[in-house]
């Protein structure tokens, strides 16, 4: 007897500070710690910078920012090259940056919040809420040569699952296949980026009356569904998506630098965005609209009213990083509880079936990619890690499995540079004892 209590409590005290060292990655801010503290490699970790800087040298990219961390502890942040190759300026870490499809993961968050409030479930139609966009149709065929098309009744309307996983069937207006980009531009739908003084209400009730480029749940397709959902959060609620956002996400999370658009006294921090010529040269994009598929590089810098839900917000590293810690600690963050742990399990897991994306190397949660075991396997991502991107060449990740939070921060676009965003990966795991 004796024996078996001496093990019960041996096994307690070693277990016990995991759990209390747990506790305060939940509560605390993220702070810098030493790499070995966080059981990494500093002479491997620095291999970071070779390869980052060796990319600016070679005119592929003008500048980087990057942030590991683990544990709720900072291990790399650092910036490299410049912020903008005219005047040589270099870059900062702090810089804020066009997160752009990045946005989609704090939307999908604030519909969520919604959802644990019993504002609404998953599966409901969102013509409960939007009647726009009741009685669906689908495109049956579309004549390219005049944008003409002929119409099929939906087999069932769409749910805001559908819409939190891509498959409702909406595309998009500048990244989409020709027959959305021809229908889209005849209808004046806007993809969200310099949307100048529009509305979104407005918007996506037009779009509501448009057909759907598939029936809803068949089909992952990239496009306008979270812009839909950034208008739910903003009928549910009564507030603006930038006010929800502010005052219910922001403010408790302590994100002091990330809006859609800046206050005159960031407005300086704006990370410059660099583009491409037609010799794939380097060049500044700086004023020059038709680098953005003829959108203002620096549209942050308006006093813009159209609140995109899916492409919209800036943000810094730092900033953005916090966003994904809570979503790594279940929820919590800075003792501010966001989301339940039941309802961030759901988010990042499979929820679009037999549907793939990237050759099978992914699944779609609500809101966030998901590794699968075939992704697992051709890049040191376990399965589960839970990722996405935004055009101007901004990605990042978050592992459960080893309590790594990641990201990679470009502003390019066009942006080319997805092999040095696989080889950050590789370049941060290798540096683990």
């Amino acid at each position: 007897m004796k024996r078996i209590v001496f093990i019960f409590v041996s096994i307690f005290l070693i277990v016990s500070p995991f759990h209390a060292q747990e506790k305060v990655h939940q509560s605390a801010q993220l702070q810098l710690a030493s790499p070995e503290s966080q059981g990494f490699t500093p002479d491997r970790l620095q291999r970071i910078d070779k390869v980052l800087q060796e990319y600016v040298n070679k005119g592929l990219i003008a500048g980087a920012s990057a942030i590991v961390a683990r544990n709720g502890s900072i291990v790399y942040y650092k910036a490299v090259g410049y912020d903008d190759i005219a005047t040589k300026s270099p870059a900062k870490k702090d810089a804020i940056f066009r997160i752009a499809s990045q946005t989609k993961s704090v939307t999908s968050v604030a519909v969520m919040m919604l959802y644990e409030e019993g504002k609404f479930l998953l599966d409901d139609p969102i013509s409960k809420y939007i009647p726009e966009f009741k009685d669906p149709k689908v495109i049956d065929k579309f004549n390219d040569a005049d944008t003409t098309y002929t119409t099929v009744k939906a087999k069932r309307e769409i749910t805001i699952r559908d819409l939190l996983t891509h498959t409702s069937g909406i595309g998009y207006p500048d990244i989409g296949s020709k027959s959305m980009k021809a229908m889209y531009s005849k209808a004046k739908i806007i993809s969200g980026i310099d949307a100048d003084t529009s509305r979104l209400g407005p918007m996506m009730k037009k779009l509501g009356s448009l057909p759907l480029f598939h029936q809803p749940g068949e089909r992952f397709t990239y496009g306008l569904s979270i812009d839909v959902l950034g208008y739910l959060v903003e009928v549910v609620s009564g507030m603006s998506l930038d006010e929800f956002f502010h005052k219910r996400l922001f403010k408790p999370l302590g994100m002091n630098d990330t809006y859609f658009f800046l206050p005159k006294n960031k407005q300086a921090r704006l990370w410059t965005l660099s583009s491409e010529d037609s010799l794939k040269h380097l060049m500044d994009a700086k004023d020059k609209r038709s680098v953005v598929s003829d959108h203002n590089p620096d549209y942050p810098n308006s006093e813009g009213t159209y609140f995109s839900g899916g492409s919209g917000l800036c943000s810094t590293a730092y900033d953005y990083a916090i966003f994904l810690q809570m979503m790594l600690n279940g929820g919590r963050y800075n003792g501010a509880r966001i989301l339940s742990s039941n309802t961030v399990r759901m988010m990042t897991m499979n929820q679009i079936g037999d549907l793939s994306l990237y050759n099978g190397n992914a699944k779609f949660g609500l809101g966030f990619a998901v590794v699968t075991e075939l992704g697992g396997s051709k890049l040191p991502t376990p399965v589960g890690t839970f990722f996405w991107s935004g055009v101007f060449g901004s990605s990042y990740w978050v592992d459960p499995k080893e309590h790594i939070v990641a990201q990679l921060v470009l502003q390019q676009y066009p942006s080319r540079r997805g092999d040095l965003a696989e080889k950050f990966k590789v370049l941060v795991y290798q540096a683990l004892r």
